[in-house]
């Protein structure tokens, strides 16, 4: 495998929004994010990802992008960014965008004169068709419920598509002009010094464009668009690889791809020494509902179901590439109340997640708040709640016949906005995220997990995550911990994760436990690393208590 300057990194997810308010409106910005960097810093932090800060109407928090070239004022200006970009190189960081591809926003020059002129160029940037008798072209369901075709105001037979919202209208990744400009807007930014990119929604951009209709899957007669996704996975690579030729490639850019469910066949294509991607996010353990649309059809993680899709994944991509772990994102509920038993949704459950996500093999993602332990917020009303998704999804449960407490019940357990109130800084009223109220609201435990409070305990969450981003970059282990195979290790039970990293001249075991025993592992002349909650080591028997983690090495 050739060497690149990621290998071995550690990538940190920025929701802008919810990190730092530095002008006091209540809303993050580029400032705040530039006043927090040595804190990153501190954290061993090499890649920084930024979630959309472009010029948006913000129906979808930004992932709606009416220009691709701009900032939007509620962060900043582009000298703001210029100044970031400049403070993050100056630590060792580099800066990657996020960046939608598969839609735009309905606020976007290019959408706006396709509408006003449907001979335009710009009109074959997007999907126009005709309905048949009086329905939609076909009878694709939308990410966000209802039909994915919007009819055209004044012409009661022409549609749009738009997978997301109706406000979202999906690009035409068959025009060439379009790429063209596409790759275009991508060469700016990194000639301008951004290291890369993540990539938005990206298996979506392959249509199969007779729109033949596919087999209902609900009671609305709709098929989930994810569906038509799935059926045209083989396309996609071609459209990517002509992005990397045109974009990434020349600048020795990184790269990571929200792509789900990529056949193992296809996985060379996407992460391989030729693929189109650096690395992909792992999205295995999100098998345990696909295909269902509604959250109140959802069943919960387990342990076992965690580790058993995160060991496969990694075992796939062992010969191939990297994936990028992660346990949760911007669009996730808190992976520590998503994945754990309800006794260790706490600081020890947390650092033994923790010990798992940024070991495995691949280049991990942390997502902010996920190193202070953060789990979901508590909403006591719809009404606290902004994400679109979440609105849809509170009136799919209420359809289906569940009070609004159990439709917020669900959506306290499974909404994106979990993982998006605001950064917990301190003590003061707003967490130190800012000194009015923010957009959204602050955790209700911010006082045990803010940053403050996590410093002074040398045990904490975010000292041992710390910990373990500063034993990935010892040059001692940074080798067998970045390229080093993985390998599955016996687990005593469905609640215990262990797996080892197998490198040239060592191996370093992984051990966390989330379950009601103590197990002891014989481990024989190993030397332990670190660990977290209660271990302890004699006589070559590893002795672990519930809600604990071990990291150990053998030397060959």
């Amino acid at each position: 495998m050739d060497r690149k300057w990621w290998h071995g990194a550690v990538a940190y997810q920025i929701y802008p929004k919810s990190f730092q308010d530095s002008n006091q409106d209540g809303i993050g910005d580029l400032k705040g994010i530039i006043r927090r960097l040595d804190y990153l810093k501190e954290l061993h932090v090499d890649i920084l990802w930024l979630s959309p800060i472009y010029v948006s109407p913000f129906v979808d928090e930004g992932y709606d992008i009416a220009d691709y070239q701009a900032i939007a004022p509620v962060f900043g200006t582009m000298e703001d960014f210029d100044e970031l970009l400049r403070e993050a190189k100056a630590r060792g960081m580099e800066l990657i965008m996020d960046l939608v591809l598969n839609h735009c926003s309905s606020e976007h020059p290019w959408f706006k004169q396709a509408l006003s002129s449907p001979l335009s160029e710009e009109a074959s940037f997007f999907y126009f068709r005709r309905g048949h008798d009086g329905l939609p072209p076909d009878n694709l369901r939308s990410y966000f419920g209802g039909s994915v075709w919007e009819k055209i105001e004044g012409d009661s037979d022409l549609y749009y598509l738009h997978y997301f919202a109706r406000e979202q209208p999906d690009l035409n990744w068959y025009n060439e002009k379009l790429r063209e400009r596409l790759f275009e807007m991508m060469n700016w930014w990194l000639d301008k010094g951004v290291a890369g990119f993540r990539v938005d929604a990206i298996m979506n951009i392959a249509k199969d464009l007779s729109f033949p209709g596919l087999p209902a899957d609900g009671a609305d007669g709709l098929c989930a668009a994810s569906k038509m996704t799935a059926r045209m996975a083989g396309e996609v690579s071609g459209f990517l690889k002509e992005m990397r030729d045109k974009t990434l490639k020349p600048h020795d850019a990184f790269s990571v791809g929200e792509a789900f469910s990529v056949r193992e066949e296809d996985l060379a294509a996407f992460i391989g020494e030729d693929g189109c991607f650096s690395t992909i996010f792992d999205f295995s353990s999100h098998g345990l509902n696909e295909g269902l649309s509604r959250y109140c059809d959802f069943k919960p993680l387990t342990v076992k179901y965690f580790r058993d899709a995160t060991f496969t994944a990694q075992e796939k991509a062992n010969a191939v590439g990297f994936l990028a772990p992660i346990i949760e994102n911007h669009d996730e509920p808190r992976g520590v109340s998503a994945i754990l038993p309800r006794q260790w949704q706490n600081a020890r459950g947390a650092q033994a997640l923790g010990t798992v996500t940024l070991l495995l093999r691949g280049i991990p993602f942390i997502y902010q708040g996920q190193e202070l332990g953060m789990t979901n917020t508590h909403f006591d009303s719809v009404y606290e709640i902004r994400d679109l998704l979440a609105r849809e999804q509170y009136s799919a449960c209420l359809k289906q016949g569940l009070s609004p407490y159990q439709a917020l019940t669900i959506l306290n357990c499974e909404s994106r906005e979990n993982a998006r109130t605001p950064m917990l800084w301190d003590h003061s009223s707003f967490a130190g995220f800012s000194e009015v109220t923010p957009w959204l609201k602050v955790h209700q435990d911010q006082h045990r997990l803010c940053v403050e409070f996590q410093e002074g305990d040398p045990h904490s969450t975010l000292n041992h995550y710390r910990a373990l981003t500063a034993l990935k970059h010892h040059p001692d282990f940074r080798d067998t911990l970045t390229y080093g195979d993985f390998e599955r290790m016996p687990c005593p039970d469905d609640d215990t994760i262990c797996f080892r990293r197998v490198g040239e001249r060592q191996e370093i075991g992984v051990i966390a436990s989330f379950s009601h025993d103590t197990h002891v592992f014989p481990i024989g002349e190993a030397k332990i690393l670190l660990t977290s909650g209660e271990v302890s080591f004699k006589e070559g028997e590893l002795m672990v208590k519930p809600g604990s983690s071990a990291v150990f090495i053998i030397e060959r």
